[in-house]
């Protein structure tokens, strides 16, 4: 069982050095505005009661900050939060040992809460609703259930597949969050605050060039600056002009629009190999050498937001938008939409 502790008083390097770049507070939290307004009174309403936050489902693509997000709350709320995720839970038990020992107020963050097993999801709703906790003793004729008590906490939950989890589980959070990609804006401030805590000198247009290629996601954003920093130290020395910045990401073969050579591949497999779609998931996967899940879960929400892919009944298919970026002449079907 994976289980990591953050109390209030957790200093940044008792922690990773990745989880330092993250925020702290409502304040610091760049973006997700809709969401920052609802928790602020959803978190300033229990305060004024005195009571934990309801339970918490966050869901979205990932790097979004679903799990920044849950800190955040656990240290406005001045609340310890223990962290683990669904498939570290593998036995009853696990998730008997967490729950009991949770004080009142403490946070509960489970990650990929999708991949729970459905046996401890059940033992979670009545922990959930009635704060109790019920096992079975004994098997067979004489199996009894005892039910124990507690502390009133908080469960947050991540998930990047709303669609997975059970109408049950659902209905017992109360509060559903979704997390949107970023504006480029957005991830402008993101970007020039990790170069403050990273001790990284850029410029506005090298700032810019890393945002327009981060993919509208924080965890990208904050990777390509990292490894833009790396090359700029190695080939170079001083600011991170966009001169350099260029440099770097073409090293790295992150395009103008942020696909990097996995992106181009699914592309390109879908207009050489299947004359543009429609065509299956499977069969991008096996032309590939990638997964259906990575595809779907990673790399396609992307090109959808882009408009470089459409999502048929009959399959996927490359835009002329995609053609126009690869450098390809579109079919004639598709010229007349150009």
């Amino acid at each position: 069982m994976n289980e990591r502790v953050i109390t209030p008083e957790t200093k940044p390097e008792e922690t990773s050095f990745d989880i330092s770049l993250r925020p702290k507070s409502l304040a610091e939290f760049v973006g997700q505005e809709k969401i920052k307004e609802n928790l602020r009174i959803f978190m300033a309403a229990a305060k004024k009661r005195k009571e934990p936050i309801e339970h918490v489902l966050l869901y979205g693509n990932p790097g979004l900050g679903k799990t920044t997000l849950a800190n955040v709350i656990a240290h406005e709320m001045g609340a310890n939060i223990k962290v683990t995720s669904g498939p570290a839970l593998e036995r009853v038990g696990d998730l008997a040992a967490i729950l009991s020992s949770l004080e009142r107020g403490d946070i509960l963050f489970v990650d990929e809460l999708h991949r729970m097993n459905k046996t401890i999801e059940e033992v979670l709703y009545p922990a959930m609703e009635d704060y109790a906790l019920d096992i079975v003793i004994g098997k067979g004729p004489t199996a009894r259930t005892l039910r124990l008590g507690l502390q009133r906490f908080t469960l947050i939950g991540a998930t990047t597949k709303m669609s997975l989890l059970s109408a049950p589980l659902r209905d017992r959070f109360g509060a559903t969050l979704h997390l949107n990609f970023y504006e480029e804006a957005d991830i402008r401030k993101i970007l020039e605050r990790s170069a403050k805590l990273l001790g990284v000198k850029t410029d506005q247009d090298s700032v810019v060039e890393i945002a327009a290629r981060s993919r509208r996601t924080p965890r990208v954003a904050n990777r390509l600056l990292k490894r833009v920093r790396d090359y700029v130290e190695v080939m170079h020395a001083g600011v991170i002009t966009a001169p350099l910045a260029v440099e770097a990401l073409t090293t790295l073969e992150v395009d103008t629009v942020g696909l990097d050579e996995i992106d181009r591949r699914i592309l390109k497999t879908i207009i050489e190999k299947f004359n543009g779609g429609p065509v299956g998931l499977g069969a991008i996967a096996a032309a590939t050498s990638e997964e259906v899940d990575t595809i779907e879960n990673i790399y396609e929400p992307y090109l959808l937001q882009l408009g470089l892919l459409n999502r048929t009944t009959r399959g996927r298919v490359a835009t002329v938008q995609a053609y126009a970026h690869l450098g390809f002449e579109p079919p004639k079907h598709l010229q007349t939409l150009i």
